[in-house]
């Protein structure tokens, strides 16, 4: 495993969203803890590096998870830090089969954010010689939905982008409402992009079936034992520079999303309701819930 950047680069560009997305977030912090792998073998040290990445993105069990394999694998294996990124790759090249599978010619597949996961499916369905259309959001403030809708239109998928606040009334227009995940509950529950849960809930009430595209990886084992999953708070400024005096900016990066408004889970596992899912990462994931 090489990079072409440095450790301190890819920090940085994971922390500013330059590096989008969970999967590819979980893909380049290992990457960067690999780096430290080969600098050094004092625990200690690369503990302290392991928190220093997990820090940079603070709702993203994929990424801490990833970590922990590679510390728990320190002189048990060759290249942890490969094994751990080949599974975030070859996973998402299965999530990817599963779920074009959903996707039919005609359709119109609603989408939010920037999810590298559900892009993977689109393409795969794509390049399956499927013909569909996509709507997608545009995502403030930071806009990671214009990422999604360059993607796709670059591969000749036709796309409709439109502000946030024209989800609802676009989505039931949908066939298909695709999503990311950046977090998974014990309980089921998704975190993921702000606005998600508004959207799913819109699918609910018109019939359109709703899936999160998610390697297993997400799973927050923490929450087994009762801990709520960190919601990053972004910095203000993304929202609104220099407001009048007295006002408060909010800006959320996440939020939960519950089970019970979503049809189900697109894992690397198959399709699942999410507190099935959860069953079925034990068996497949026994080391995820060994914390």
């Amino acid at each position: 495993m090489t990079s072409t950047m440095t450790y301190e680069e890819i920090l940085q560009k994971i922390k500013s969203l330059e590096i989008q997305g969970a999967k590819n977030v979980a893909i380049k912090g290992v990457e960067a803890f690999g780096i430290k792998m080969k600098e050094t073998s004092d625990i200690k040290l690369l503990e302290k590096y392991a928190n220093e990445i997990i820090s940079t993105r603070p709702t993203e069990p994929g990424l801490r998870n990833g970590i922990d394999f590679c510390l728990n694998n320190i002189g048990k294996m060759d290249d942890p830090a490969s094994k751990a990124i080949n599974h975030f790759m070859e996973n998402n090249e299965k999530i990817a089969e599963i779920g074009s599978k959903k996707i039919r010619d005609g359709m119109i597949v609603f989408t939010h954010c920037h999810s590298s996961t559900v892009k993977s499916v689109l393409l795969k369905a794509k390049e399956e010689g499927k013909n569909f259309e996509v709507y997608n959001t545009e995502t403030r403030p930071k806009f990671q939905g214009r990422i999604t809708a360059t993607d796709l239109a670059k591969a000749g998928i036709k796309v409709t982008h439109m502000v946030d606040s024209a989800g609802r009334s676009m989505i039931r227009k949908a066939d298909l409402f695709l999503f990311g995940c950046d977090a998974i509950s014990s309980e089921g529950f998704l975190i993921n992009k702000i606005g998600t849960e508004s959207l799913a809930a819109a699918a609910q009430e018109a019939g359109i079936p709703s899936y999160s595209c998610t390697d297993s990886w997400k799973f927050n084992p923490e929450t087994i034992l009762g801990h709520d999953e960190e919601i990053e708070q972004r910095n203000t400024n993304e929202v609104w520079e220099n407001p009048p005096e007295n006002i408060t900016i909010y800006n959320p990066a996440f939020e939960i999303t519950r089970p019970d408004i979503f049809t189900g889970i697109i894992s690397e596992l198959g399709v699942y309701k999410a507190e099935t899912l959860v069953l079925e990462m034990q068996k497949h994931y026994p080391y995820l819930f060994k914390k």
